[in-house]
């Protein structure tokens, strides 16, 4: 909306990778790699440090795919964003004048017919 990057996102975008990594290397969810394991989950109860058991080549094709899903999925939420604009400025200045706003209002401004 703004055309402008921020530093609000950051989180988002280091979780959203680490689910794409994960979605890669540990849940089959690549048609090049399949159900083969390409990462390994260290101490699970301790911050579930990760890594990766598969040779630099294949390392750097994990990181293209990434790359390439978390891209490809930005660009859908933005498309979906845009296609739903009205209903975001509808909920943007429900937000201004409320501040709160429960999850049944959300919805009934969601399926508001205009």
């Amino acid at each position: 909306m703004f055309h402008s990057a921020s530093t609000g996102a950051s989180n988002d975008i280091e979780q959203a990778t680490k689910l794409a990594r994960a979605m890669i290397t540990r849940y089959g969810m690549s048609p090049d790699f399949g159900m083969v394991a390409l990462e390994t989950v260290q101490n699970q109860y301790l911050g579930g440090d990760t890594s990766l058991a598969c040779s630099g080549d294949t390392a750097a094709l994990v990181d293209k795919q990434v790359v390439e899903l978390v891209k490809a999925q930005h660009e859908k939420a933005a498309r979906i964003l845009a296609e739903n604009r009205a209903k975001l400025d509808e909920l943007a200045d429900y937000l201004y004048e409320k501040e709160t706003i429960t999850g049944e209002e959300f919805m009934e401004i969601l399926n508001r017919k205009n």
